[in-house]
């Protein structure tokens, strides 16, 4: 785990509604990389959404015991608070995770900026 953030202060942006959006639209075609299982937030699946955050910077988790809203609502603010990632969405039983890597030079996405837009 050479290159985990765990355990360190880093945190993505708050992301604006129009990036969050592009984000989904990004994640629709992915298939989900990390699901929570009935023992919930584990060390282990921290680890492993941290890990695929890392190689792929938009992740989806799919929630397999967790069929009430608060309660995924609540393990998505946790998994985006424990792996400094953005959460872009919750549809269904499926989060939508975001955190760009730590090199600008590795980076694959680039949410679009206000400026961008206007032009």
């Amino acid at each position: 785990m050479a290159s985990s953030r765990l355990g360190k202060e880093t945190t993505v942006e708050p992301l604006e509604g129009f990036q969050r959006k592009y984000l989904r639209g990004l994640a629709h075609h992915l298939v989900p990389a990390v699901s929570v299982g009935q023992k919930g937030l584990t060390p282990s699946l921290v680890e492993e959404l941290d890990r695929a955050l890392d190689r792929h910077e938009l992740v989806k988790v799919k929630f397999l015991d967790f069929k009430e809203k608060e309660a995924k609502t609540a393990l998505s603010a946790e998994l985006a608070e424990k792996t400094g990632a953005a959460l872009c969405g919750l549809i269904g039983h499926t989060a939508i995770f975001y955190r760009p890597q730590a090199d600008p030079e590795k980076r694959l996405i680039h949410p679009p900026t206000r400026d961008a837009q206007k032009g």
